[in-house]
């Protein structure tokens, strides 16, 4: 009959959702029927099976949202008004620092669409899956590749699930050899949020370690930790290229100190697109990382999800990797319990990745690498003209990042970074990183996918906003009452209404000259960040309208 049911040794489960027909219930009845030797008998219309004080007697979904659009035009129209308030990578570079904001090819996409792997359950029989499980293993192996590790879970459904898997998987390799009481994790000052809090998570105890003025992490404060923990030590997180843009030029040493006493080194793969091709995290050292496919490896950023954070460990970790109780060939006998309730997280989407990889090839990979370090290196010596970059390393470069350091700013003109974020709007661009993992200062990564020309449009944007706070500086410009200040301006501001601004329409909106045959108008002018956090607005109908009621 084609139809996939779950069943135990006295219990058979079936599932039905919104897409399930009459038809399927039908059929479903006749299989049921003929199982038990009886003839099938099937009504399209039921008596009511629920007690009556069930049912529902107020109203809903009464927002207007619910009641106004009922045409396809209408709705697509609609649709489209808010597609339009959202600057994306459509409009223009996003150089968001530490995100890697990378093409996602429509070719990659496209496979997604695709009935043949969309359409199919996680726990379906493995004969029905042979295609679906040949791309898996593929995507596996070339992540072992990659990585150098020996083995590969795709179950971690997004990169802080990554980081607590990987965690766990060290921590259930710590049980299996009798040193469960292994439980402290060495972070850096400059690590990611997410490491931290997925150390907890995992039941272990935190310890942090400084780092130098130059962004590296200070080999002699870890070696102290270490050796002072050295009984309980599990294991560092640390992330390379690090947090601050830098290659960590003792990242050897810092691996070697903590397996010298007994723990294991954990690498937040969030940069490993300044890695692909010329090192991995097993080269370094490291004994697990995990991935994050929207950033190195081409799965869209944004929309909540889904995500995946695959991770990869060293020979010794490998049994550790979680299982699954329904899938047979998930797990090993000494797998941890699964992290996602399918076997492979979300699955479908992980075709993006194998695209990509295929496609670019082992040379692509490498070539992609190098670029979006040329690429970041030489933003950097564009934007030395005007802004102090952060951290280099000691040959005066950068990794895949930086950090651009505006602090100074607000001392000579009163500046300060979101000030520039919001006036990046009018030029038509999203904002840098602001104030991780440096307050005050933007973390800006080009990646390897935009054009010169672009990274010089947005080098351009940068350079023109120093002018701008020049002017400041200068006193030609107001403190309080200019571009910047007031940025970002929308349409509405410039043409409705008397102008009461020191500075014309004209520098408000269209302040480099290409913008005149392409402008991202915002939707909102200038917000007060601090009373938006500290006072939420309700956008469900007005109180009015609850007293009506």
């Amino acid at each position: 009959e084609d139809i996939n049911i779950r069943y135990t040794e006295d219990i058979v489960c079936i599932s039905l959702d919104e897409t399930t027909e009459l038809d399927d219930v039908a059929q479903l009845v006749r299989l049921f029927a003929k199982a038990v030797g009886k003839e099938a008998s099937f009504t399209e219309k039921t008596s009511q099976m629920w007690d009556l004080e069930l049912n529902r007697d107020t109203a809903y979904l009464e927002h207007p949202v619910f009641n106004t659009y009922h045409t396809e035009h209408e709705m697509l129209r609609y649709l489209k008004t808010l597609e339009n308030k959202d600057l994306s990578l459509a409009h223009s570079m996003i150089a968001l620092g530490s995100c890697t904001m990378k093409l996602n090819a429509t070719s990659e996409m496209i496979p997604v669409t695709w009935e043949s792997f969309g359409n199919i359950h996680p726990f379906a029989p493995k004969h029905q899956l042979e295609g679906y499980t040949q791309m898996l293993h593929e995507l596996e192996r070339d992540l072992s590749e990659i990585t150098g590790f020996h083995r590969v879970s795709l179950q971690p459904n997004a990169g802080a699930q990554g980081e607590y898997t990987g965690l766990m998987t060290i921590r259930h390799y710590f049980m299996d050899t009798n040193q469960s009481h292994r439980d402290i994790v060495i972070i850096p000052e400059s690590a990611h949020g997410t490491n931290p809090a997925s150390a907890v998570m995992a039941g272990m105890k935190v310890i942090v370690v400084k780092c130098h003025p130059n962004g590296y992490i200070d080999l002699n404060d870890l070696r102290a930790k270490a050796e002072a923990n050295k009984e309980n030590l599990a294991a560092v997180m640390v992330t390379y290229p690090s947090t601050t843009g830098v290659y960590e030029e003792t990242i050897k040493e810092i691996t070697s100190i903590i397996h010298q006493f007994g723990g294991q080194v954990y690498m937040d793969g969030a940069n490993m697109n300044a890695q692909v091709g010329y090192t991995n995290p097993a080269n370094i050292g490291a004994d697990v990382c995990h991935l994050n496919l929207h950033k190195t490896f081409c799965i869209p950023h944004g929309g909540g999800g889904p995500g995946m954070g695959p991770i990869g460990v060293a020979e010794h970790l490998s049994p550790y990797l979680p299982g699954h109780a329904v899938v047979d060939g998930v797990s090993t006998d000494k797998a941890m319990k699964a992290v996602s309730a399918a076997p492979y997280g979300s699955a479908s989407i992980l075709l993006i990745s194998y695209a990509y990889i295929k496609m670019m090839g082992t040379a692509g990979l490498k070539k992609a690498t190098a670029t979006a370090i040329l690429n970041a290196n030489y933003m950097k010596h564009r934007l030395s003209e005007g802004y102090e970059v952060l951290y280099t390393g000691q040959n005066g470069t950068v990794a895949h990042e930086m950090i651009v350091d505006p602090r100074p700013l607000k001392i000579t003109s009163g500046i300060q970074v979101e000030d520039i974020a919001k006036r990046l709007i009018d030029y038509g661009f999203h904002s840098p990183t602001v104030s991780f993992p440096i307050p005050g200062t933007l973390m800006i990564e080009p990646t390897e996918s935009e054009s010169k020309a672009e990274i010089d449009r947005f080098c351009d944007a940068l350079l023109s906003i120093r002018q701008e706070i020049a002017e400041i500086e200068n006193g030609v410009a107001d403190r309080e009452n200019n571009v910047l200040k007031n940025a970002p301006h929308t349409a509405e501001s410039v043409i409705s209404g008397e102008w009461d601004k020191p500075y014309s329409r004209e520098k408000a909106v269209y302040p480099a000259a290409n913008l005149v045959a392409s402008k991202f108008w915002p939707s909102v002018g200038r917000v007060d960040n601090t009373y938006g956090d500290r006072n939420l607005i309700c956008s469900c109908l007005p109180i009015a309208a609850y007293a009506e009621m």
